[in-house]
């Protein structure tokens, strides 16, 4: 009677011992999903941020240079026509 009653109480220690680790790990690995998803979020805020800044420097560049080019056209065409001011 003893022993069977040392082997209930063993046996039921282990079974509070697994099951409580095993809900201590669910909810820490959640806790690192969130965290995860939030820093990913963030990277492809940045990201998005970074894409619309060169998308911005590569339309004004293009700007610029067809103003140069315009304004070559037009140089060439006073000079072309003898107005040049030089």
């Amino acid at each position: 009677m003893r022993k069977s009653i040392l082997v209930l109480a063993t046996a039921f220690t282990l079974t509070a011992f697994f099951t409580s680790c095993r809900d201590t790990k669910k909810e820490s690995d959640d806790m690192e999903m969130s965290d995860d998803m939030d820093d990913m979020d963030d990277m492809d805020d940045d990201m998005n941020d970074e894409m619309d800044e060169v998308g911005n420097d590569l339309e004004n560049a293009a700007d610029e240079t067809g103003d140069a080019i315009e304004n070559a056209a037009n140089e060439v065409e006073a000079e072309v026509e003898g107005t040049d001011d030089m």
